[in-house]
């Protein structure tokens, strides 16, 4: 037995099955009772409202809120996912928004681009969506040495930056592509350019290079007590310089130009 079957999670050994709605309240259970998670996942949130000017004023949707809690902390953000879970404002498929033209101010994201079949399909319809000046924040892993090194190695998603934009397989949940990304927004940034001229790409950045990692994720158990998380959280903003070569996240911000602005 390897050192990361010691450090799985009970429930997650004790788990029957792993379709997509169970998977997905299984790691909403964890992210309620993993104290060091939660709060990782409370500076995605604040990471995400950040790039929003008076975000308790605004029409935001976040995709794939099933296993989150951001409406706990932001009340006015619609919540939705593909699977039909309970406590949700809305369900539908991230290619086909419910929502008439230009009528939303944002949408949010975190580590669910990775897992979206056509990805292009998605930003045709976040251009459709947004009002101008309204805005896509994603929170997505990154593809700096450090992380690629933990992805690669450890963690059971494919991780694969060689190649194409298109996710294969039929499972929402369980198919994906981590370097996803990096394909679009790094590898291939004059393709998007060339694609979605109306989405400007605001900001690209790398961060948290380990704190997640001593959360232990959605699998394996919390490696510090939750009050640590401050300690480490420090350490993470005195080495912020540090991110593209260690962060295993990033933030993209894409912005929709206003009607007749060329891009800069």
């Amino acid at each position: 037995m390897g050192l990361l079957d010691l450090l799985k999670l009970p429930q997650v050994k004790k788990a029957s099955s792993y379709d997509d709605c169970s998977l997905t309240l299984l790691h909403r259970e964890i992210l309620q009772q993993k104290g060091f998670l939660r709060k990782v996942y409370e500076k995605f949130y604040r990471n995400l409202m950040s790039h929003i000017p008076e975000p308790e004023k605004k029409m935001l949707v976040e995709l794939g809120s099933g296993a989150g809690f951001i409406k706990q902390l932001y009340p006015n953000v619609q919540t939705s996912d593909v699977l039909d879970l309970p406590g949700l404002d809305m369900v539908f498929d991230a290619a086909k928004m419910p929502f008439n033209d230009k009528t939303v101010d944002g949408i949010l994201m975190i580590n669910v681009l990775h897992h979206i079949k056509n990805v292009e399909d998605f930003f045709t319809e976040a251009g459709r969506v947004l009002k101008e000046t309204g805005r896509v924040i994603i929170i997505e892993p990154a593809n700096t040495p450090w992380a690629r090194f933990i992805y690669s190695r450890f963690h059971h998603e494919v991780f694969d930056p060689g190649a194409g934009w298109q996710v294969q397989g039929t499972s929402p949940l369980m198919d994906g592509n981590d370097a996803l990304a990096w394909i679009i927004f790094s590898r291939d940034k004059k393709l998007f350019a060339e694609k979605f001229p109306e989405l400007e790409v605001i900001k690209v950045y790398c961060h948290t290079p380990i704190s997640y990692l001593l959360s232990g994720g959605f699998t394996l158990r919390q490696l510090l007590p939750a009050w640590m998380y401050i300690i480490i959280r420090g350490i993470e903003v005195i080495f912020q310089f540090t991110g593209n070569l260690t962060g295993m996240f990033q933030t993209i911000v894409l912005e929709k130009r206003r009607y007749g602005v060329e891009k800069r």
